[in-house]
């Protein structure tokens, strides 16, 4: 007895020791888990005006960003991810409620104009961290938000664009670092957590860098003093570059792209470097005739776009390093597009690829394999849904949005995908104005209406004229009739308004 005693004494010692030793040779394993919960975190990221063809992976843009790139290795990659109306508010709109603009009050870009049409995020509608919320998430916000209209200042002419968002306006954003739309890069400025309407904080530095810094305090979470270790957490990060003003880059970014020809950066087809157009009238959204704009900064829009992808990687370490990136969904994506030259355009707003294809990058070790590629239309309002659903996250999930769960999709490959994805662009708080389309995985098909009653017809195949130089709208092809019907028939179970005034000026003109 007393020699199996013994024995066995030995036996747990020898696994113990054995435990032990496995431990200290895997540290990644050892480090705790800080969510009791099994649900994954979610690390959000958005760079305003970031457009799809700008991750050099993707083969297009002459631009170096390596931390995308090995993002896009490690996950799935969305080739045919749609900025439905590609404006900075309304775009951020549909992300944070899965509605269509005419369905959640953001009808343009948020300023001190608007303000007398309520063009703000709703307090009464149910948005993404409110839901994230109600399933245990501790939510928070970093950079430009960019969803408020400001109140104008009696006897100030000029237009406000930044604006103090309340606790009450904040959708259950516990941690909050962020301001409303303010451009320059090199002083930022925000309200951090409680700080009133007069106690902004500025830096003098460039502020991706230092959104960087404070997302890898906000993970790191020393002594559990900015977030609760015990709930799992969803982490927004607007970062405002390649926004413009483009000039507002570190030099040290730009030194990779100072000696490039303007041949070898503006290499898409639809850029005439020797034109600078002005015959683009039509073209509302967009600055028009700005080739010459595109040949000024079209290096500091590159190195914007590579100094973000640094940042981004600093913050993917930090997530590595505490032992958070195997169960944290990372999503790269942007508000909308940028011109930048093609068809004689600067800035976004309009339907060409460059406008509204956006990236749409997610990785996520435990659930998605890397090297993936899909090619189904995922619309801004898609977003909410899906990732809400991927996340087991969807209790409380409003049943009227005009977005769809798309994550079977991406979690199996399985599932219907959609047919389209539609295109927005509204005038001046009347969403009966403006333009529509419909983008298929083939075609571009839009109707653009002006204040006159014009009514003007684009029509693109993607497939065989990817940089859409050819508008095959004028020949009246069955495709066109087709694409025009289906378009109605969307707009009409919509219910949106700019339908009637469409068909009213349909029926005179025929």
């Amino acid at each position: 007895m007393d020699v199996y005693r013994i024995r066995f004494g030995n036996l747990v010692l020898a696994i113990s020791m054995v435990l032990l030793a496995s431990c200290k040779d895997n540290p990644k394993e050892n480090k705790a888990t800080e969510s009791t919960s099994e649900k994954p975190n979610l690390l959000y990221i958005f760079p305003d005006q970031l457009r799809n063809a700008a991750i050099a992976i993707n083969g297009e843009d002459p631009v170096y960003t390596p931390n995308l790139d090995q993002l896009a290795k490690e996950g799935i990659v969305l080739t045919n991810a749609i900025a439905n109306f590609p404006l900075c508010s309304p775009s951020r709109a549909m992300l944070m409620t899965g509605k269509v603009p005419y369905n959640n009050s953001v009808l343009t870009n948020a300023n001190s104009k608007r303000y007398e049409f309520d063009n703000s995020w709703q307090r009464d509608d149910v948005s993404f961290s409110d839901v994230l919320v109600k399933n245990g998430y501790d939510a928070g916000y970093v950079g430009k938000l960019h969803l408020t209209s400001p109140p104008p200042i009696a006897g100030k002419d000029s237009v406000i664009w930044d604006a103090y968002t309340p606790k009450k306006d904040r959708h259950g954003f516990n941690f909050w670092y962020a301001y409303g739309t303010f451009d320059v890069h090199n002083n930022p400025h925000y309200w951090i957590n409680d700080a009133k309407e007069d106690e902004l904080k500025y830096f003098d530095e460039w502020s991706p860098e230092h959104e960087a810094d404070v997302i890898i305090d906000y993970i790191k979470n020393q002594n559990n003093t900015i977030r609760d270790d015990k709930k799992p957490f969803a982490l927004f990060w607007s970062v405002n570059p390649p926004h413009p003003p483009y000039q507002y880059v570190p030099e040290k970014y730009l030194e990779r792209y100072k000696d490039k020809t303007l041949e070898e950066l503006l290499v898409r087809k639809n850029v005439d470097l020797k034109t600078d157009a002005e015959d683009l009238a039509f073209h509302n959204g967009a600055t028009r005739g700005r080739t010459n704009l595109a040949k000024e900064h079209v290096r500091d829009y590159f190195a914007m776009v590579t100094g973000v992808d640094d940042q981004i990687g600093r913050v993917l370490k930090a997530l590595k390093e505490k032992g958070l990136d195997e169960n944290t969904i990372v999503v790269i994506s942007s508000d909308h597009g940028e011109m930048m030259g093609s068809h004689g355009l600067m800035s976004k707003n309009v339907w060409f690829e460059e406008s509204v294809n956006v990236p749409f990058i997610v990785r996520w070790p435990v659930k998605i394999k890397g090297r993936q590629k899909s090619d189904i239309l995922l619309g801004t309002p898609d977003i909410m849904p899906t990732l809400l659903n991927m996340m087991d996250a969807a209790d409380g999930l409003p049943t009227e949005l005009d977005g769809q769960d798309l994550s079977s999709q991406l979690l199996t490959g399985k599932g219907e995908n959609p047919e389209y994805a539609l295109y927005y662009y509204i005038e001046e708080g009347r969403p009966e104005s403006g333009h529509r389309g419909i983008r298929t995985s083939k075609n571009t098909f839009v109707v653009t209406v002006d204040d006159e009653k014009h009514v003007r017809k684009f029509l693109y195949n993607n497939e065989n004229d990817p940089y859409q130089m050819t508008n095959l709208a004028v020949k009246d092809s069955e495709i066109e009739r087709k694409l025009h019907e289906e378009l109605l028939q969307v707009l009409k179970a919509k219910k949106d308004p700019w339908l009637k005034k469409y068909k009213t000026i349909e029926n005179t003109t025929k």
